[in-house]
């Protein structure tokens, strides 16, 4: 199909001449240096000068962290070029025509600086000079001074914050594609940093220049008007200064106004809200107004005082507490319970406090989250739910891998648990709960770290780490220190993902199974019908399904599955024995997430002897499953949790391998002190597959080690 037939001619030639748009743009800018100008066109210059620093501060103002406008410190330069062109530009119209009048520089020169001096010389020098104080002094040094730190404390903080990327895509917390743009997201602040330290020059150079300029404009209109053109000083004056003074305003009006915005990007705090939005519901404390309206009020009651006045600025910021109460008394009023999208589901109704609710006494939701009422702002609309997204993100994730959908997550308020305290139920039972400190952040020691950090000390729920709660201005020195630090939710969703993937078993139902069956019929229709149920019912398929998922085997192939169902006979064999036939034929999908399709397999095996004795013990035991001495145990134990230790600290992970005959029952006994620790067969290692054997349990050498 052509495009150009398609196009309008407009459009069409809009497309071929806007890539050479900038580069015409830049070289007008130099032309205008050196060409002089009519005053009509330095109006239409000076004006759109104007609207361009108005269009950047709107933008600045809305954005909702600095990266939305990266190719800010680029606008800056090319807007400070253009005011410096225009400076040029009058600064040759005001030296060479000044001397017909105010209106020689164009109607926006003139009315610039007939508005602000109104008859007074000395009192608009005085205003443009403010200006530039305000300008120079105060807005410009303020924001090179954050650039500067913010620049330097984001470059310090990058390895901080790569480990934090790492640490959440180990955790399944992000995909392997958001992982990759959060670490472009980290590069681009460095470098947005590190171009607005230099960029924030630009601002203090245009306001240096401005002061030059005026300096110029005076001293050289006075001398050519009274020297060249023979005018009295008085009128000199009157023309020269009313034209230097316009000019100075009509370029640094709008250098304020990009002072002001850069001021507001270096400063800017990343959040899902523009800075009006992010303003308002953190001023918006009622405790604070209360007061404020108190204090207005006495002043309001001093005899001397403009009482009228302060009375009534009391009574305003008493009615803003008041507005402020009532909508948190609506937002509070009945008990919600909350989904996993963060969406009211239930509402409690006022009544009878002796009634009951069958809600409150059986709840049928598979999976569910008590919060302390401390922990609501985490689920809270208002405060965008960081952890609703964190959950969702987690369970897409875990199905990804698992193979089947996890159930939804149900959210409520709990007021019989501690604030901070949270817990997570697996169906009716408890099967984790911890503390968060929603205003803090966890700090978890690196191997490089060696200073200890002031705050709470805790154990991280998901892996029993030593950690450490700290305020969150205390973050660039942790990450400097060598810590990795973790936002509330994540550590909330670290946990629930550790909790899911080690209870998926728990979470799969006849139902699911089914809905499971029903995708797969679409593709393979013959296959699913002929295995199901003809050989296999569906509550043998549920229990060998569970029993894969019970040793985090994934069972996303369930075409595969089936197939090797359908290959063999397994009328008389127990679901344990029919998961066994299963394993070799998907364990490729555990291993690949263990290790990638080009990198070897790191296994731990036993010795030939050590194998021997449990193959032999084994079968004297048969039915009863393997039975060895505590001592031994102990040993085998304490040997692979010093390898899976040691494997953790290179940031990889070991899976076991052993004879297929001991396998299940090896499996079953070591996952009882390593419930991370996978145990495959040899029959279940690909043909493909290259390994790395880190381990020998067993053997004289590791015996030493």
């Amino acid at each position: 199909m052509n495009l150009t037939n398609t196009m309008s001619p407009q459009l069409f030639l809009y497309e071929k001449i806007k890539p050479f748009g900038l580069p015409i743009a830049i070289l007008m800018l130099m032309v205008m240096m050196v060409i002089p100008l009519p005053s009509i066109l330095l109006d239409i210059f000076f004006t759109t000068n104007i609207l361009l620093s108005l269009l950047i501060l709107m933008v600045a103002l809305h954005t909702f962290r600095p990266l939305d406008f990266s190719s800010f410190p680029t606008v800056l330069l090319f807007a400070t070029i253009l005011r410096l062109g225009l400076n040029v530009a009058s600064t040759r119209i005001v030296l060479s025509a000044g001397h017909t009048g105010p209106d020689a520089a164009g109607k926006v020169i003139e009315a610039f600086g007939e508005f602000v001096i109104a008859g007074n010389y000395v009192v608009g020098i005085f205003v443009f000079a403010i200006l530039i104080i305000i300008n120079l002094v105060v807005i410009t040094k303020g924001a090179g001074r954050v650039s500067e730190v913010s620049a330097r404390f984001t470059l310090d903080a990058m390895p901080g914050k790569q480990m934090a990327i790492d640490a959440d895509l180990n955790a399944g917390l992000l995909t392997s594609e958001e992982a990759k743009q959060r670490r472009d997201d980290v590069a681009k602040e460095a470098d947005f940093y590190g171009s607005m330290d230099g960029a924030s020059k630009f601002v203090k150079g245009d306001a240096v220049a401005g002061i030059l300029i005026l300096l110029i404009n005076i001293i050289g209109g006075l001398i050519i008007g009274i020297a060249q053109h023979d005018l009295p000083a008085s009128v000199a004056a009157e023309n020269y200064i009313i034209l230097s003074v316009g000019d100075g305003l009509v370029a640094q009006i709008p250098s304020l106004l990009l002072a002001i915005a850069t001021a507001i990007i270096v400063t800017r705090v990343s959040t899902s809200q523009d800075l009006s939005q992010q303003i308002g519901s953190q001023i918006g404390m009622k405790q604070a107004w209360l007061p404020s309206a108190g204090v207005l009020f006495l002043l309001g009651l001093i005899p001397g005082m403009p009482n009228v006045l302060f009375l009534i600025a009391s009574g305003l910021t008493f009615f803003v507490w008041w507005k402020i109460k009532q909508k948190e008394d609506e937002t509070n009023d009945g008990s919600d319970t909350i989904n996993e999208n963060g969406k009211t589901i239930v509402k409690e109704e006022k009544g009878d406090d002796n009634s009951i609710n069958l809600s409150e006494i059986a709840d049928n939701s598979a999976i569910s989250m008590q919060l302390g009422y401390g922990l609501i702002q985490m689920v809270d609309d208002e405060n965008d739910g960081p952890l609703i997204a964190r959950i969702t993100g987690v369970r897409k994730q875990i199905s990804k891998e698992l193979g089947f959908i996890i159930p939804p997550i149900r959210i409520r308020d709990d007021l019989s648990l501690d604030a901070n305290h949270y817990r997570i139920r697996i169906g009716q039972e408890i099967v984790a709960e911890d503390k968060v400190f929603p205003q803090l952040i966890l700090a978890i020691p690196g191997e490089s770290a060696q200073t200890k950090i002031e705050g709470i000390d805790v154990k991280d729920p998901s892996f029993g780490m030593e950690a450490t709660w700290i305020e969150r201005h205390q973050q660039a020195r942790a990450e400097n220190l060598g810590y990795m630090v973790v936002e509330p939710e994540s550590v909330i969703a670290t946990h629930l993902n550790q909790i899911l993937s080690s209870q998926a078993n728990e979470l799969l139902g006849q139902d699911d199974v089914q809905a499971l069956l029903d995708n797969l019929s679409k593709t393979s229709p013959q296959l699913v019908s002929s295995t199901v149920p003809k050989l296999i019912p569906l509550n043998i398929l549920t229990s060998v399904l569970k029993l894969l998922l019970a040793e985090r085997m994934p069972i996303s192939d369930l075409r595969r599955i089936l197939e090797v169902l359908a290959s063999q006979n397994h009328k008389n064999n127990s679901p344990l024995d029919i998961a066994e036939s299963v394993r070799p034929a998907i364990s490729g999908l555990l291993i690949q997430q263990i290790a990638p399709l080009n990198s070897p397999l790191p296994v731990i095996t036993f010795s030939a002897e050590l194998e021997q004795m449990i193959v032999n013990i084994a079968k004297q035991t048969g039915a009863n499953g393997l039975i060895l001495e505590a001592s031994l145990i102990q040993k085998i134990v304490t040997a692979v949790n010093s390898v899976m230790e040691k494997m953790q600290n290179e940031n990889r992970k070991a899976v076991m391998i052993t004879a297929p005959v001991i396998r299940r029952d090896l499996s079953h006994m070591l996952r009882q002190h390593i419930p991370n620790l996978d145990v495959l067969s040899f029959t279940e290692l690909p043909d493909n597959k290259k390994i790395e054997v880190v381990a020998n349990i067993g053997s004289e050498e590791q015996n030493n080690n």
